[in-house]
């Protein structure tokens, strides 16, 4: 019994924080300027973690663990309601040339600097381009269990690509209009490179609305499109962590949240579910996803980000940079 108290403790607290950051994030009108209730969560969660360092002690781990990963894993599939296949014709193929020209090179720099320039391990690396490249920090929590890390150095890889990514997408919010200020432009084309570059979904929607006309309704769908490329990249990041690290056993991890986050995305499409029960769903998705970075920040110290935190960050500047620049070029150029 007291063992099951630990663990409601451990996972309930989360969760109270999760829903103090999505009370707080109207109240504070802070969405106005892309901040999420997830990036609230964390670091909430990261203050409360750092002063109470008891909370993540060993009997309370399995309840953090247990948001970290199931929760977020629902949370994760529960954001295939966000896209429908209508979504994906209306960007045409240019928007999807120009997202799997961002994705792959991205992820390419980001490999390369990390690992040979910068001398990070190859799983913090792969976490912090995922988060540059695809979704953020989205990306990054979902990308970690296919890395079969152990858990003390999954949270720590997370914690640090998480930052990062938070870090410089913040900017965007800031450094995105003012381009646009500087070189005008049509909305919609703008709309485009904003949702093929910028991190995360609340900063695209944020910029997409300062900016005005249609640059919010493209920058979004582009957007879409990106994060529909976190399938095929976890997949293929599990088939190789599985090959390198089992052994004569190369059984593939499935990542059966992927699947399930296609299979909302076309369940959406059809319209089989009720709007009301869908919006319902991805609210819930959301808070899932809130409490998973709030857990995260709780199991987060300071000593851990201190450990690879500059050269996660180097990389995450030389990575956003990368998407400022040649993401204006590609869209210039398929403009």
């Amino acid at each position: 019994m007291k063992q099951g108290m630990k663990f409601m403790f451990g996972a309930g607290t989360p969760f109270v924080l999760a829903a103090a950051a999505t009370m707080a994030l109207p109240a504070l009108g802070l969405g106005r300027y892309g901040i999420s209730a997830l990036t609230l969560a964390l670091l909430a969660g990261a203050l409360l973690g750092n002063l109470l360092p008891a909370l993540s002690a060993a009997p309370l781990v399995p309840g953090l663990r247990f948001v970290q990963r199931r929760v977020l894993r629902l949370g994760v599939m529960l954001y295939g309601l966000n896209l429908s296949v209508a979504q994906i014709v209306s960007a045409g193929s240019r928007g999807i040339w120009i997202d799997l020209v961002m994705v792959c090179s991205t992820l390419a720099l980001g490999w390369f600097v990390g690992t040979r320039l910068l001398g990070l391990d190859r799983e913090t690396t792969l976490l912090a381009s995922a988060g540059s490249a695809i979704c953020g920090a989205a990306a990054i929590v979902a990308t970690a269990p296919a890395l079969k890390m152990s858990e003390q150095r999954e949270v720590a890889a997370t914690a640090s690509a998480v930052a990062a990514v938070i870090v410089f997408g913040t900017a965007a919010i800031f450094i995105y209009p003012t381009l646009y200020g500087w070189w005008g432009g049509n909305p919609a084309g703008f709309g485009a490179y904003i949702g093929s570059t910028v991190h995360e979904v609340a900063q695209v929607v944020a910029i997409g609305n300062l900016i005005g006309g249609d640059a919010e309704r493209v920058a979004v769908i582009v957007k879409m499109l990106r994060v529909v490329m976190l399938v095929p990249f976890v997949l293929f990041v599990g088939s190789r962590f599985a090959a390198r690290t089992s052994g004569a056993d190369l059984a593939v991890p499935v990542p059966w949240f992927a699947f399930g986050f296609l299979a909302l995305a076309g369940v959406n499409s059809l319209h089989w579910i009720p709007a009301a029960s869908t919006d319902a769903l991805k609210l819930f998705g959301t808070f899932c996803l809130t409490a998973a970075m709030a857990a995260l920040g709780i199991d987060t110290n300071l000593a851990r980000l201190r450990q690879s935190g500059l050269k996660v960050f180097a990389l995450g500047l030389l990575l956003f940079v990368h998407l400022l620049v040649v993401g204006g070029a590609v869209n210039f150029w398929f403009g």
